[in-house]
């Protein structure tokens, strides 16, 4: 308490000193949560304004998920060159989706089909392995927001329906980019079992909740199902992860001492 002290004084003599300012958040951020770790400031990716501007559009510019959608915007980038539609798997408001679809909408090498899969009333009810975090329903947007959500874009086609029933409408397609948010086991499952086999080489899968503690069902279900393939989920260091299709992955190195 005397080291914040202390600092307020500073701060109150230098007020646009932002070493200090963000040296107290720090400290008040130990005291608060103290195994949580802060980035650094000088993030250019931070000022990037039609970044922030959809961040406005779908009022996230101070969510937590701003890493996340930084991350899906920047790997939609290693996608460019390889053929096929893009899916997300759900969707939620459709931020990700809007993220996606504007993306094929400026590429323009290819001809792609944006397909949304969601219940569009929520998540289903979770199973033993999902533990206790998610409740069935929550994280609930109707088919009607969405579509005015992703007002501007064409080329995106919404399926309504409990995953994996709908995978059915494009079960003759094959994709360049996936997005599976659906934080629990069973449907996680079925997300990548159906799209892993129609990912061209050099397709990405991304995974938003991968290695987050509150969906251990939806880490468990992808690695489970990479047991016995060449490709792995690469980590994000802002949480969930990605693989690329065809390109084999090592376990991760032992850095112990």
């Amino acid at each position: 308490m005397i080291k914040i002290v202390k600092l307020l004084f500073m701060i109150a003599l230098h007020p646009r000193d932002e070493l200090l300012r963000f040296t107290l958040l720090r400290r008040i951020g130990k005291s608060l949560i103290p195994r949580y770790r802060f980035n650094w400031p000088q993030i250019a990716w931070w000022d990037d304004e039609s970044f922030n501007e959809y961040l406005r559009r779908f009022g996230e510019e101070r969510s937590p998920n701003i890493e996340h959608r930084w991350m899906l915007y920047q790997l939609m980038r290693l996608v460019k060159n390889v053929p096929g539609d893009t899916a997300e798997c759900g969707v939620y408001k459709g931020a990700s989706s809007w993220l996606i679809s504007k993306a094929n909408q400026t590429e323009g090498g290819h001809e792609r089909t944006h397909f949304m899969f969601d219940s569009f009333e929520g998540l289903s009810n979770p199973d033993d392995q999902d533990g206790a975090h998610w409740s069935g329903g929550d994280l609930t947007c109707g088919i009607e927001a969405v579509n005015a959500n992703m007002a501007g874009l064409e080329h995106y086609s919404l399926h309504k329906g409990w995953i994996p029933e709908r995978f059915a409408d494009v079960q003759d397609r094959n994709f360049s980019f996936v997005h599976i948010d659906v934080d629990l086991y069973q449907p996680t499952l079925d997300s990548f079992a159906f799209f892993y086999t129609r990912l061209n080489p050099g397709g990405i899968i991304v995974c938003d909740d991968y290695g987050f503690t509150t969906c251990p069902g939806a880490t468990g279900a992808i690695d489970t199902f990479l047991a016995d393939k060449p490709e792995k989920m690469i980590q994000m260091s802002c949480g969930g992860g990605f693989m690329i299709k065809g390109l084999a992955a090592g376990e991760p190195a032992d850095i112990c001492p």
